[in-house]
């Protein structure tokens, strides 16, 4: 089982975070075919006007769409979506624009703006937009191909490789049947067969006789892992291993050193850890430079300074998990970490 440990990114920086990591979305303006040129006057002809590089592409009861409103819906949307053809997105942004703006009209006929629920939504909205926008000017600029190399040479280039084990496992949920197990083995027993037989972990038990793949020593449980790194190519555990999970018999199948990954398999994943290093450090200087006072929820100041978490929490935003939840593999790290 693979745990990945992402950083904790923060609301305010989750607009930058997608939206700056697009590639502008090209649209040709809507022309028509031209006509047949006109006969020459005597008077000398007056130049072309300017083609206007931001066209009105439809309009709403006289209030217009231009081009640019298009482009910018173009820059929220998923990669896979920013990929189709500009013929073909370019026609379906205009139609969600119209949509939207239609409903918004609905809603202003209904003097909807004056209500105060959604006079809040809207500055909440407003203050939003004016944060992204501040982050994206911040801290965009800094995160280039040259720093994104560098990051790399000096995170993964330049370490040297983590080991590595194969191996595969038998769950039992008592001693005495691992111990039995165990004799079998030695005696020349087969590991996958007794896998299908005994394991309680019957997903890795049925499709690969107990094969875990390959695992650095942080993804198993600290119990599991001191005893599987410390075996050798081939070798059977010589007792059980006990985890939250139960008994463990494991072999190891083989042993590796692994090489840095690839540059280019690292570099989106570098970008957006330089980005989220980047909207901490914005927000940690903003924050130096600005008085705070707070409160408990009964309103009476607030003497210490709450931790993160509580923090997070009061702000209505719920902590960030260091880990993805998953069902656990028995001997992997379960969310949050070992026992």
């Amino acid at each position: 089982m693979r745990l990945s440990c992402p950083a904790a990114a923060l609301t305010a920086a989750a607009f930058f975070l997608s939206a700056s990591a697009l590639t502008p979305v090209a649209f040709a303006a809507p022309h028509k075919k031209d006509a047949p040129a006109a006969t020459p006057a005597p008077a000398p002809a007056a130049s072309a006007p300017a083609k206007n590089a931001n066209p009105v592409v439809a309009s709403v009861d006289g209030d217009p769409i231009h081009l640019d409103r298009v482009q910018a819906a173009a820059q929220s949307l998923p990669d896979e979506a920013r990929g189709m053809p500009p013929q073909m997105l370019f026609p379906m942004i205009v139609n969600q624009l119209i949509d939207q703006k239609a409903l918004l009209i609905e809603a202003q006929k209904e003097g909807l703006q004056k209500d105060p629920a959604a006079q809040k939504a809207m500055q909440a909205a407003a203050d939003q937009a004016l944060q992204n926008i501040y982050l994206s000017r911040i801290i965009g600029p800094t995160v280039t191909d040259d720093a994104i190399k560098a990051a790399y040479a000096r995170d993964y280039a330049g370490k040297p490789g983590e080991k590595e084990v194969h191996a595969r496992h038998i769950l039992v949920a008592d001693e005495k049947t691992a111990d039995d197990i165990i004799k079998q083995l030695k005696g020349g027993a087969d590991f996958a067969t007794l896998a299908k037989k005994y394991s309680t972990d019957k997903g890795s038990a049925a499709t690969g006789g107990g094969d875990l793949g390959w695992f650095k020593q942080g993804d198993m449980l600290p119990e599991f892992s001191t005893a599987a790194f410390a075996m050798s190519k081939g070798q059977i555990s010589d007792k059980p291993v006990h985890t939250r999970y139960g008994y463990h018999v494991i072999q190891v199948l083989d042993t590796r050193t692994s090489t840095p990954p690839a540059f280019d398999t690292v570099a989106a994943q570098i970008r957006q850890k330089l980005i989220q290093s980047g909207v901490h450090a914005a927000v940690d200087k903003a924050v130096a430079k600005v008085k705070v006072v707070r409160y408990n929820p009964d309103g009476t100041p607030m003497t210490d300074k709450p931790a993160p978490a509580a923090a997070a929490a009061a702000a209505g935003n719920p902590p960030v998990p260091t880990q993805a939840a998953a069902p656990p593999t028995p001997g992997a790290t379960p969310p949050g970490g070992g026992e």
